[in-house]
């Protein structure tokens, strides 16, 4: 093997280890086991929420900006969690999922511009939820891949942080505040 193709595939692994080990796709549900307050999405993502957030493009830079009023409601072990999104270019979007708890702090979830089903894991203070979403024509019509990790804050509000990821490479990020009827004004 020659040095430049040995150089490159320790810079390769290198990255790989950086991705598995030290980023924000790298957080476990697990690491989260026993923080307070519980996060339960039956509760905190029940009746009329207000957000607001950011999207992030791959430079890091600001491309979008939005605010959404969302209402969840529960029967049992299933939910709907309507979306309605305000962008900052004036585009409005709309979004219910369809989500189902399981018996173990698992959830899925379903909507119409989501590929298959989400897959969610409800553990301490937090919410991991990941999916495939395909993005309107008008945005390029690309399929992504999802992380959302959601913190519940002591206050009730809860934080959002969204990696979308094409073909591996980040080409986004979301930072978003929940406040619904539960949190602390």
């Amino acid at each position: 093997m020659s040095l430049i193709a040995l150089t490159l595939f320790l810079v390769l692994a290198l990255i790989a280890a950086r991705s598995y080990f030290l980023s924000f796709r790298a957080q476990k549900s697990a690491q989260y086991i026993g923080t307070s307050p519980a996060f339960d999405i039956r509760t905190h993502l029940s009746g009329p929420i207000q957000s607001e957030g950011v999207i992030f493009g791959p430079t890091g830079r600001a491309v979008s900006r939005f605010v959404a009023e969302m209402e969840g409601s529960w029967e049992g072990s299933r939910g709907i969690l309507t979306e309605r999104f305000h962008y900052s270019s004036g585009d409005v979007q709309n979004r219910a999922w369809h989500l189902t708890m399981g018996n173990d702090g698992t959830f899925t979830a379903e909507a119409d511009d989501i590929i298959g089903k989400a897959h969610g894991r409800m553990e301490g203070a937090t919410v991991r939820m990941t999916y495939r979403i395909r993005l309107k024509e008008d945005a390029g019509g690309h399929v992504l891949d999802v992380t959302d990790w959601m913190y519940l804050m002591e206050n009730g509000a809860i934080m959002n942080k969204s990696e979308m990821r094409k073909a591996g490479i980040k080409v986004a990020e979301l930072i978003a505040t929940m406040r619904g009827q539960n949190a602390a004004a």
